[in-house]
């Protein structure tokens, strides 16, 4: 569980260590992402997150999920649906063309891509809703201050409070059913640039 957390998040998780492992030992041998990547959006340091992008759960397509919102090990091709939407809005919105699934570059730019719940199993998605995983998620997100905050979906949207002061940008979600309800030609990429440039920041690599 541990691999991937950064040093800074440990003393606030450290309460909710008995917590975490009776949610792991509930999980299926057929869970995703794999035990030791559940953690793995933790790995930005806490005071250097910039821009935060809340997911509903992992992808429940077994190899797809490795503990960051959205994003896919490198080796999948082809993208998940939902991914491939938010590429081709990024290529609408600045132009940039990706092909690379995972997002760790995102990640080293100060980005936490934090699911709501943090597993998921296979085949099965919103399987793991409700078991507890949302008041971890919920420690955490609001332990954050960033400048940009984007939520994808109605189960994103449900975190706004969880941040004052940040530019928060919202829209339907990627997936295949509700992108063309408002996810595409909403722009979200050059927006978040545009709240890091008002405080001070430099705007994000995505591709």
């Amino acid at each position: 569980m541990d691999r991937w957390i950064h040093d800074s998040w440990r003393e606030l998780l450290a309460p909710q260590r008995q917590a975490v492992q009776a949610l792991l030992a509930r999980c299926e041998p057929d869970t995703w992402p794999a035990r030791p990547d559940v953690f793995h959006a933790l790995a930005v340091p806490r005071d250097a997150v910039r821009v935060v992008i809340v997911g509903q759960d992992p992808y429940p397509t077994p190899g797809h999920a490795h503990g960051l919102a959205f994003s896919v090990p490198e080796a999948v091709h082809p993208l998940p649906k939902s991914l491939a939407n938010i590429f081709r809005e990024l290529q609408d919105d600045l132009g940039f063309t990706r092909t690379r699934g995972d997002l760790s570059d995102w990640v080293e730019q100060g980005v936490l891509l934090l699911n709501r719940v943090l597993t998921v199993r296979a085949g099965q998605p919103g399987s793991h809703r409700g078991r507890g995983w949302e008041a971890i998620t919920e420690l955490v997100l609001r332990a954050v201050e960033p400048d940009a905050v984007v939520l994808w979906g109605n189960d994103a949207q449900a975190t706004r409070d969880f941040f004052p002061g940040a530019a928060v940008i919202a829209s339907a979600h990627p997936s295949p059913l509700s992108a063309h309800r408002g996810f595409f030609g909403s722009r979200p990429f050059s927006g978040v640039n545009r709240a890091l440039e008002a405080a001070g920041h430099s705007p994000l690599r995505w591709a």
